[in-house]
């Protein structure tokens, strides 16, 4: 047995055998190798040569198809969603117009920045109004007790302004009054009147405003040129007993 193990080793170690014929085919590939090739005619060159540029320009065609193939389709992928949203904006806005029909009290909004923020003082040092709440410290302007009438210690408007009859106006315009009754009998002729002949006359007083008044009678005929003022009784008659009146 042993015998027979160690046979079939040896010829399991040995390599096998190659057929005959494939040292045939070797040893006629070898003679076809040191022949000299046989030359080809020239008239068969210029067909290999364009064979050889259709087979380069065959690549170089297929290489710009392609990226014209994958443009085409990026640009129809690309438009695809554009026409999504144009689509879903149109039918949002539908949608919004069909749900607002009419406009009620409460879609009404004030416009941006009219409603300013009310400022929350005196809430912590941290905030802008903190502590003494932007009124400082001490004195009456941080006092919240002080009425509004209060003027400081001087006397106050409501204990300046006089509150018994006969209230006289400081800004009143005062005139030196002359009646129709004075001036027929200061002037019996008639003629023109002035303020300078009325102070000669002693009438009124000198650089003073004068007032022709309407009390009494008058039947000549005078001509008041510088009068400061003139009231309309005055006026009338001294027009109907034929004289003129000039108001300065």
């Amino acid at each position: 047995m042993a015998d027979e193990k160690k046979a079939a080793a040896d010829k399991a170690d040995k390599p096998a055998k190659k057929p005959a014929a494939k040292k045939v085919a070797a040893s006629s590939e070898t003679t076809a190798a040191k022949k000299p090739a046989a030359k080809k005619p020239a008239a068969k060159k210029a067909p290999a040569k364009s064979e050889s540029a259709a087979a380069d320009s065959a690549p170089a065609s297929a290489a710009k198809k392609a990226p014209a193939a994958k443009s085409s389709s990026s640009t129809t992928a690309a438009s695809k969603p554009a026409a999504k949203k144009a689509a879903a904006t149109e039918a949002e806005s539908t949608d919004k117009a069909a749900k607002v029909t009419t406009l009620k009290m409460h879609h009404l909004r004030p416009a941006e920045g009219s409603h300013a923020r009310k400022i929350r003082v005196g809430r912590g040092e941290g905030g802008r109004k903190g502590k003494t709440a932007g009124r400082g410290t001490k004195g009456t302007g941080a006092r919240y007790q002080v009425p509004e009438r209060f003027e400081g210690g001087q006397t106050p408007i409501h204990m300046r302004i006089p509150k018994l009859p006969g209230f006289r106006n400081p800004f009143r315009t005062e005139y030196q009054v002359v009646n129709v009754s004075q001036i027929a009998e200061l002037f019996p002729k008639g003629g023109k009147v002035t303020k300078a002949d009325l102070v000669d006359k002693g009438a009124v007083r000198k650089n003073q405003l004068v007032k022709v008044l309407g009390d009494g009678d008058i039947s000549v005929k005078v001509e008041i040129v510088d009068a400061d003022k003139v009231s309309q009784s005055a006026k009338t008659k001294i027009e109907a007993a034929g004289g003129s009146v000039n108001e300065s």
